[in-house]
C-alpha cells in the first residue's frame, strides 16, 4: 500500500458533505491570470468554498497569484488538493507560486485541514515557498499533510521538521494547539539525514494517526531516531515504512515500541530486509500487544518458514484481522503449505494473502553468514535498488548539449517504477557472447537481449538468433504485466535505438518499440508518467539527482524522431511534447 486506506477514505466521505470547486485532470497549463479565468469566475461566483481541487494542472506564477486574489474571499476554505499541480514548471516558479496563494488564504483567514502537494518535484526550492505557508496562522487547524513523491530529500527533509516544530510552537502560542493527525511523505528520497530530521518534529507533537514515509532510503540510523519519536504518538493507527532497509537490527528497534502503540490499526514493513530473525522481534513484540490490528504487510523480506510460523502465531490474539500479507518470503514449498495450515486454525484466517511469488528455503539459507558479516556502515553508500524507483533526478552538468536547454524544469511521475526484476537477474550481454579468431559470436536469445538491461555493440544486435526480432522480443516482454512490463519495453527499446544511428534494422525496431511502448502507455492510461520517465532517460528533463544514461542518448533521440513521423504514432499530445523538448536541443 502505498498510501493507507485511512486518511482517503475519511477526505473521500467529508468532501461528499462539502461544497467546493474541481478542476481535477483537466490537464490545463495555466500560465498568465487570462489563463485561470475560470476558476477565478468559480471562486467569486460561488458563495461557498471549502475545498479547491486543482490536480492535474500545471500552474505558474501570474496565474498562481490571480487564484489567490479569488480565495481571498473565502474565509471558510479548508482544503487545498493541490497534487501534480506544477509538471515542468521551472524551479524558481514553485516557490513563488506557493507564497501568493500561502498569503491569500493568510488574508482569508482561512484555517486549513488538509494540504495536499503530492507529486509535485517540490524539493529544497520548492521548500522555501511552502515553510512560511506552514508556520502562518492558516495552518494551525492543519489536520491532513500529504507530500507524497515530492523530491524533498534530506535538506528538505530538514526545512520541513523546522516549520513543523515552529508551527506547533505558533499554534500553542495562538492558544489553538495544533491537530496534525497525518503525514504522508513517501518517496521523498529523506534518507538517514531528513528521517532524523523529521523525527524531532514527530515527538513535538505527539498527535499523529497516521505516519507514511515509504521508500525512502532510510537505514538503521533513522529507523532508530524514527522508532523513539513512533513511541511519543501513542494514538497511531497507520505506521507506514515499507521499501526502506530495516534489516533485523531495524526490526527489533521498531518491535520494541509497539507495545506503546494500542490503537495501531495497520503496520506495513513489507520490503524492508527484515529477514528471520527481524520477523522473530515482530512476532515476539505482537503476540501480546496491538489487538486492534487489522492490515499487517511483511511481504518481501526474505523471512523463512520459521519466522513465518512466528508470525502466524502473534495473529491469534488478533480479532480484527482482515489482511496479512507474507508474499514474497522464502517458506519455500512445504513452509508455505505449514504456514497456511496453521493459520486455518484461526478465526481470521481469510486474512492470510495468497503465496505467489514464495521462494524456496535455500535461495535464504545464508542469510545468519550474511547478517554477521553485514557491515552498518555500508547503508550510507548509494545503492542501485534503494534509489531505483526516485522520480525526481538531476542531469550530469557536465553535458554541453543538455546544457543547451532553458532553465531547470520540475519533474515528476504519478507512481514509482520498480527495477528488482532486473536486479535480480544476472544476466548480462557481454556473457553471452564469445569471439574467437575473426568473427566467431555466439547467438543471443530474445530472453537475454531482453532482460540484460545494458547498452550492446552491433555484432551482439545482428546475433539477435531470429528472423522477426520484433515479434521475438514483443514475445518476452508480454510474459510480464504492470510496471515491469513497461520497464522491458522502455528498456529494450533504448537498447535498439542506442544502435539507431548506425545500423538501419536497429533502427526499425527502435521505431516499432516505441510505438509499442507509448501503445500500451495509452491503453493503461499512464501517457504522462510514460512520457516524463522516457524523456528523463533521453536527457530531455531536468531532474533533481545526477544521472547519466548508459545509452547512446544522441540515438535513442535520433529513433524518437523518426518514431515521430510516423502518422499512427502515439496520439498528438505525446507527439508534441516530445516534439517540444527535441526542439530545444540539436539533432
Amino acid at each position: 500500500m502505498a498510501i493507507s486506506n485511512f486518511s482517503f477514505v475519511s477526505m473521500a466521505a467529508q468532501l461528499g458533505q462539502e461544497q467546493g470547486i474541481s478542476f481535477q485532470d483537466k490537464a490545463l497549463t495555466w500560465d498568465t491570470a487570462a489563463d485561470v479565468q475560470d476558476v477565478v469566475d468559480a471562486l467569486n461566483k460561488q458563495t461557498t468554498v471549502h475545498y479547491l481541487n486543482l490536480d492535474g494542472n500545471t500552474l505558474g506564477v501570474e496565474a498562481a497569484k490571480a487564484i489567490g486574489e479569488g480565495l481571498k474571499r473565502h474565509p471558510e476554505f479548508r482544503k487545498a488538493l493541490w497534487k501534480n499541480l506544477f509538471t515542468r514548471r521551472l524551479k524558481s516558479e514553485i516557490p513563488e507560486a506557493l507564497k501568493h496563494l500561502g498569503a491569500a488564504l493568510n488574508v482569508a483567514g482561512a484555517k486549513l485541514t488538509v494540504l495536499d502537494l503530492s507529486d509535485n518535484a517540490l524539493g529544497p526550492n520548492g521548500m522555501r515557498g511552502l515553510e512560511e505557508f506552514l508556520r502562518s496562522p492558516v495552518c494551525y487547524s492543519l489536520q491532513e499533510l500529504l507530500l507524497y513523491n515530492c523530491g524533498l530529500g534530506p535538506e528538505g527533509g530538514l526545512m520541513l521538521s523546522k516549520a513543523l516544530i515552529d508551527l506547533h510552537a505558533n499554534a500553542k502560542k495562538a492558544g489553538t494547539p495544533l491537530q496534525l493527525r497525518i503525514f504522508v511523505g513517501s518517496r521523498n528520497r529523506l534518507e538517514n539525514a531528513g528521517a532524523i530530521s523529521l523525527a524531532a518534529a514527530f515527538k513535538t507533537l505527539k498527535t499523529f494517526e497516521e505516519i507514511v514515509l515509504q521508500q525512502n532510503s532510510i537505514y538503521i540510523d533513522g529507523v532508530e531516531v524514527l522508532a523513539e519519536a513512533f513511541k511519543e504518538n501513542p494514538h497511531l493507527r497507520v505506521l507506514n515504512m515499507n521499501d526502506n532497509t530495516l534489516r533485523s537490527s531495524g526490526a527489533e528497534k521498531i518491535a520494541e515500541i509497539l507495545p506503546f502503540l494500542p490503537m495501531l490499526r495497520e503496520l506495513n514493513f513489507g520490503d524492508c530486509l527484515i529477514r528471520t530473525n527481524g520477523a522473530y522481534h515482530f512476532g515476539e513484540a505482537l503476540e501480546n500487544s496491538n489487538d486492534q490490528l487489522e492490515v499487517v504487510e511483511l511481504g518481501f523480506n526474505e523471512i523463512n518458514s520459521d519466522g513465518g510460523m512466528v508470525l502466524v502465531n502473534a495473529m491469534r490474539n488478533k480479532p480484527k484481522l482482515r489482511l496479512l500479507n507474507l508474499d514474497g518470503n522464502c517458506f519455500g514449498e512445504e513452509g508455505a503449505e505449514q504456514i497456511v495450515s496453521e493459520m486455518n486454525q484461526l478465526p481470521t484466517a481469510s486474512a492470510l494473502q495468497p503465496f505467489e511469488e514464495n521462494i524456496s528455503e535455500e535461495e535464504e539459507s545464508g542469510e545468519e553468514e550474511e547478517e554477521a558479516d553485514y557491515d552498518e556502515d555500508e547503508d550510507e553508500d548509494y545503492d542501485e535498488h534503494e534509489h531505483a524507483n526516485d522520480t525526481t533526478e538531476e542531469a550530469d552538468e557536465d553535458d554541453e548539449e543538455y546544457n543547451t536547454q532553458a532553465e531547470e524544469t520540475a519533474y515528476v511521475t504519478t507512481n514509482a517504477y520498480t527495477t528488482k526484476l532486473f536486479n535480480d537477474t544476472n544476466l548480462n550481454a557481454s556473457d553471452t557472447f564469445a569471439v574467437t579468431g575473426k568473427t566467431v559470436i555466439q547467438k543471443c536469445t530474445p530472453e537475454e537481449f531482453c532482460l540484460s538491461q545494458t547498452p550492446c555493440s552491433q555484432e551482439q544486435f545482428d546475433s539477435l538468433d531470429q528472423d522477426n526480432k520484433f515479434e521475438a522480443l514483443q514475445s518476452i516482454v508480454n510474459q510480464f504485466t504492470g510496471d515491469n512490463h513497461l520497464l522491458l519495453l522502455v528498456f529494450t527499446t533504448l537498447k535498439c535505438a542506442h544502435l539507431s544511428q548506425s545500423s538501419k534494422a536497429a533502427l526499425d525496431l527502435a521505431v516499432s518499440l516505441y510505438q509499442a511502448t507509448f501503445d500500451y502507455a495509452i491503453k493503461t492510461k499512464q501517457e504522462t508518467r510514460v512520457l516524463n520517465y522516457v524523456l528523463m532517460q533521453l536527457r530531455l528533463l531536468r531532474c533533481e539527482e545526477p544521472f547519466k544514461s548508459d545509452y547512446d542518448v544522441k540515438g535513442c533521440r535520433f529513433a524518437l524522431r523518426e518514431a515521430l513521423k510516423q502518422p499512427k504514432f502515439a496520439n498528438d499530445n505525446i507527439k508534441n511534447s516530445f516534439k517540444n523538448f527535441l526542439d530545444k536541443v540539436d539533432v
